[in-house]
């Protein structure tokens, strides 16, 4: 299942980071990463995976 994360988290990674935690502090955080940089949001999207 993670997988499918980690390749949506590359595609989308709002998407990635909502399907692991849910509507939670990381996702916002998130969204605002990907706003500024698309790198940032997957990196911080593949990091919450690999975390949680």
């Amino acid at each position: 299942m993670d997988l499918l994360r980690i390749i949506a988290a590359i595609l989308l990674p709002p998407l990635g980071v909502f399907l692991q935690v849910g509507i939670t502090k990381h996702f916002w955080i998130n969204i605002i990463l990907t706003i500024l940089g698309f790198v940032p949001g997957i990196v911080h999207a593949v990091w919450v995976i690999a975390k949680y």
